[in-house]
């Protein structure tokens, strides 16, 4: 069994930082954490950030670019997501992804197993 479990998410206020942890746990072989997505209530879950697993390589949604910043901790099999200048439009529920390449994507139909997610919330 695999398990994702997103956690750091929280209230802010505009302008306030926020660090996402994913941690991977149970049979994770051949299985990486790679993206984060995100999800208000009503809408499509909608792409964030990823990272190649092996090669570090990293991609982010148009509306980050400058703000968050995706890493991963291979040791510990743990995803992050650090976000700087929080804005209410980041408003949403968060997930952890993983896939069975390690590549990542933007796509969420490539990822195989997803966290619960975690909240975060941006008041102006």
């Amino acid at each position: 069994q695999v398990q994702l479990v997103e956690s750091g998410g929280g209230l802010v206020q505009a302008g306030g930082s926020l660090r996402l942890s994913c941690a991977a746990s149970g049979r994770t072989f051949s299985l990486y954490p790679t993206g984060w997505f995100l999800q208000a209530p009503g809408k499509e879950r909608e792409f964030v950030a990823a990272v190649s697993w092996s090669g570090g390589s990293t991609y982010y949604a148009d509306s980050v670019k400058g703000r968050f910043t995706i890493s991963r901790d291979n040791a510990k099999n743990t995803l992050y997501l650090q976000m700087y200048s929080l804005k209410p439009e980041d408003t949403a529920v968060y997930y952890c992804a993983a896939d069975r390449m390690g590549f990542g994507s933007r796509l969420t139909s490539d990822y195989d197993y997803w966290g619960q997610g975690t909240q975060v919330t941006v008041s102006s």
